[in-house]
Order: structure tokens, then sequence, then C-alpha cells
């Protein structure tokens, strides 16, 4: 049995209990509740004002927004199915995989991209402008999802034309494993993540390391940058660990077998939630635009009560 196949039995032989169960369904619930409204008034804002739309800066990280707030309905919708329903249809499950896959994997990228246009306002400065227009920074949210798509639509193409008609018709736990359970598609995973996990490191350690040296001698908006810079870092470090999810997964079943279901969990709170909560912060709160923006349309809303 390879790793993704005792996990998965791991997790159906040990379901909670009850009251487990409730908690860890309020918790999660009272979570993607509290990010899908800080992440709704960050969008309201940008869409109130057109000081943002003109700004590549903004519209990455709005994309970014949009994009955690998918991620996280998503995951918790799925996360709610398998306390209640348990095991639902295999073409359900693995249409809400597919695109929970695809705002996960968008997320590394979309940062990296934010990092790169960060290096250009600091280190080039005087090319901002032309390299840096709203056109281009469209494209390349549209090559963000178009490289997603050729990473995550082949396990889709591959499960159709190996697996029998009867297997979109059956029922199964919805996990990525259950549905996409090709031993060619987990080996494709593993490398394409390898391959991602490279890239975007090198490009924020990239960029880190030069504005670093541009705000020794730079003005305090570059040390700014430095430090958003390294908040990126952060989330990006806790998006990764999806890149090492299966790993970890499989490390913790050999650590703790009894208590896989609650080292699940974790992982899940980790890796897939609390990466989330951290945009609002980057932008919301320390970006002095934005927050003087949003403080605005949270005095009006308050106000309209």
């Amino acid at each position: 049995m390879n790793g993704s196949s005792a996990n998965v039995t791991v997790v159906i032989e040990y379901r909670d209990s009850f009251t487990k169960a409730v908690t860890k369904n309020v918790i999660v619930v009272v979570l993607c509740i509290s990010i899908t409204y800080i992440n709704a008034a960050l969008i309201q804002t940008f869409r109130n004002h057109q000081i943002f739309y003109m700004n590549p800066r903004y519209i990455l990280f709005i994309h970014l927004v949009v994009n955690d707030m998918l991620q996280v309905m998503l995951t918790v919708m799925l996360f709610i199915l398998s306390y209640t329903l348990y095991k639902i249809n295999v073409s359900v499950c693995g249409t809400f995989i597919l695109l929970a896959l695809f705002a996960t994997e968008n997320t590394p990228l979309n940062l990296a991209c934010m990092a790169v246009e960060c290096y250009i306002a600091i280190c080039v400065p005087l090319r901002y402008v032309q390299i840096c227009t709203v056109n281009r920074t469209l494209m390349l949210i549209g090559l963000i999802w178009a490289t997603t798509m050729l990473s995550v639509l082949p396990d889709l193409f591959i499960t159709l034309a190996i697996e029998p008609r009867d297997f979109f018709h059956s029922q199964v736990f919805c996990l990525r494993e259950t549905v996409f359970r090709n031993p060619h598609i987990i080996r494709k995973r593993d490398i394409t993540y390898i391959v991602y996990l490279v890239i975007v490191w090198f490009v924020i350690f990239f960029t880190y390391f030069n504005i670093m040296f541009t705000a020794k001698t730079a003005s305090k908006y570059a040390k700014k940058a430095r430090n958003t810079i390294i908040l990126h870092g952060f989330q990006l470090l806790l998006c990764m660990a999806t890149y090492a999810d299966p790993l970890l997964k499989s490390a913790l079943l050999q650590w703790f077998p009894m208590n896989f279901a609650d080292s699940l969990f974790a992982c899940y709170i980790v890796i897939q939630v609390l990466p989330r909560s951290i945009s609002p912060i980057i932008y919301g709160v320390r970006d002095k635009t934005f927050r003087k923006y949003l403080k605005r349309y949270l005095l009006c809303k308050m106000r309209h009560r």
C-alpha cells in the first residue's frame, strides 16, 4: 500500500466522535466567515475607488484576495461535506477538487508576481511605468491561471482516459487521492510541486536580497518594501507547505497513526486556512493608501447601520 492509499484508509477508519466533529466544524466555519467577511470588505473597497484600478500592485492583490476567498469557501465546503454526507459522487467531488486546486496553486504564483512588482518599483523605478502596466498585469493573471491549468488539468484527462465509466457514478470519501488515484498522477504531482517550489522560492530570494541591498542606501519606502517581501515569504512558506503536504501526511501517519485525523485537521488549518488570513494584514492594514479607503468604507457601513 502506498502513502496516499494509507492516508485515505486511516482517515476512513478513524472517524471523530460527535463532540470532536462538531468542534472542528464550528472552528472551520467561524474562520471561514471571518476571512470571507474581511476579504469581502477589501474587495468592496477596491471596487469603490478608481485609484486602485490603475495600479498593478492592487490589481494583483485583489486577485489574490478573490482567489483566497474561493479557496477557503471550497475547502470548507469539502470539509463540512466529509462530515455530513461522508461520501459523495465522484463527478461532484472531482469538480470541487479541481476548483480548489486551481485556487490553491494560484496563490504561490501570485505572491511571486507581487514580489517581482515590488522589486521593479524599488530597484528599477525609472522603468516601472513602462514595465508594469494594467494590460500586462491582466495578461500576467491570465498566465498564472494558464500555468495552474497546465498543472491540474492533466489529472482530469488521465482519469477520464483510464478509469471505467462506472467509477464516475460511484460514491467516495472526497479527497484528491480518491478521485485522481492513478500512480502516474501522484508522481506527476510530486514532480510539479518540486519545480514550483524551486522557481517560486528563487524569485522570492532574488527579489528580497536585491531590495535589501537597495534599502541600505535608499528611502524608507524601500525598507518598507523589504518588510513586505518578508511577509510575502512567510505567507509563501505556509502556502508552499501545500507542495510538501503529501510527504507531511505520510510522516504524520507514521508518527501519530491513532491521531491521524487530528493531525490532518491541524494541517488543514495551518496550510489551507492560515495563509489566507495574512493577505489582509499585508495590504489591508499595512498599506497606507488602502488602509485609508478601507477605514472610510467601514465607517460608512457602520453609519448606515
